[in-house]
């Protein structure tokens, strides 16, 4: 056992707190223990979520925290695989995972019941690997542009179309603001770490230029090209300009801070920073607009990364009967309904993008509505178990870019040089 995956388990019992130590003299009873996110309210929603399943069902559930990162928490599942550990029943599977981590996941079919008819059938498809469903869809995403209707309107610019009208407006704006005196102002923040993060808003931006994918549905790659080049320029101007140096280590939460505090003019993100931004303790409430994100130039296209969590059950837990039936209620249409409203989570059942409370706590949801259908895919089909190191291999070479370490040009030669020798290795 290493000392990483030594680390995870100490971890593991320190933040696991009980839900609901229900039927606790029942031989019948379990304990789960369940994966929840950081990041937004996910936690809060996990915590009162499993609570109720709890109350229901009479088993014990303990919630551990994961960290922020994709990269880190996939890190910390292969470790956890590697060492079949039972710690963790029921855990979180990032879009792009299904491929990496079948072997360790439980065929959910025969709990299901044909449930997931009702969900996408794209993200349905997504999670079944082999004929097995390894997991039930949560919610979806894709990535947005928010925006200060109230600056907008003060300096006369309009929601962008293009990113070059995006970088125009945001150094009006952000002139503007620091005119005023607020020198913390900034024209536009975004996920620029280097991490899982920083390969979809790239994508986005490559995609948006009609520069293709990292790699296409055949396996071939397809990343060194004119106009991704000239996506990853743009993006490298932005950053010192419109966006500040230190969007070089911002995730999501990083760029919703500034954002929601009332320092970005323009913000790249996901839906769950909507209710946020709205809450009480928010000095932007009221004040955000979301568009799609811009097209590559007036020959482009709009382009938004799909992302999404599912959960799944783990093949070493010891009671996946429980974990199966607690994945079932957390996915179910009355759970995803609660967090569209409340969290501004994009439910994976389409009959809830027409239910009225859905749409009035979230209008964006039926104006967007083929942003998030029509999103693009990052790799992961295509590239298999190669999936973490193609995309550990872009975000970087994209980060180079970004730092001005590199070149566009020179960093895109080293990745397809890199990407051809993961190849060699089979995808």
């Amino acid at each position: 056992m290493t000392s990483r995956f030594s680390s995870f388990k100490l971890a593991l019992t320190a933040v696991a707190v009980p839900v609901l130590l229900a039927a606790a003299g029942s031989a019948q009873a379990a304990t789960i223990t369940i994966s929840c996110g950081s990041v937004g309210q996910d936690f809060e929603f996990c915590k009162k979520h499993t609570a109720e399943w709890a109350k229901k069902s009479g088993h014990e559930v303990k919630l551990f925290t994961i960290p922020n990162s994709t990269t880190d928490i996939l890190a910390l599942f292969r470790q956890m695989f590697a060492a079949k550990s039972a710690d963790l029943d029921v855990i979180n599977v990032d879009v792009v995972w299904p491929g990496v981590i079948k072997d360790h996941l439980v065929d959910l079919k025969k709990y299901s019941k044909g449930a997931e008819k009702e969900h996408f059938p794209a993200i349905v498809a997504n999670n079944t690997v082999d004929g097995k469903l390894l997991a039930m869809p949560w919610f979806t995403d894709a990535g947005l542009l928010y925006y200060r209707k109230d600056l907008l309107d003060k300096y006369g610019v309009q929601a962008p179309a293009t990113w070059e009208d995006l970088s125009a407006a945001a150094k009006k704006i952000q002139d503007g603001e620091r005119a005023a005196g607020n020198a913390d102002f900034q024209g536009f923040v975004f996920q620029a770490k280097a991490y899982e993060g920083l390969t979809c808003d790239a994508v986005e931006w490559i995609s948006s230029y009609k520069g293709g994918n990292i790699v296409n549905d055949k396996g071939d790659i397809t990343v060194n090209n004119p106009q991704a080049v000239k996506a990853l320029k743009m993006a490298a101007s932005w950053v010192g300009s419109i966006a500040p140096q230190g969007v070089l280590n911002y995730a999501e939460e990083e760029a919703r801070g500034v954002f929601q505090n009332g320092n970005a003019a323009f913000m790249r993100n996901w839906p769950y920073a909507w209710s946020l931004g709205n809450g009480a303790d928010s000095k932007v409430k009221g004040k955000i607009g979301v568009a799609p994100l811009p097209k590559g130039g007036a020959d482009g296209q709009h382009a938004a990364t799909l992302g999404g969590w599912q959960l799944a059950v783990s093949k070493y837990s010891k009671n996946a009967d429980a974990a199966a039936d607690l994945v079932m209620y957390m996915t179910s249409p009355e759970v995803q309904k609660e967090r569209a409203i409340k969290g501004s989570y994009n439910p994976t059942i389409a009959a809830l993008y027409k239910d009225k409370d859905v749409l009035a706590a979230n209008p964006f949801f039926g104006s967007l509505f083929d942003v998030f259908t029509s999103a693009v895919p990052r790799p992961a089909t295509a590239t298999g178990l190669k999936y973490p190191e193609v995309s550990a291999a872009f975000w970087n070479a994209t980060h180079d870019v970004l730092s001005g370490k590199a070149t566009a040009e020179d960093s895109l030669k080293k990745l397809e040089a890199k990407l051809k020798q993961v190849k060699r290795n089979q995808w």
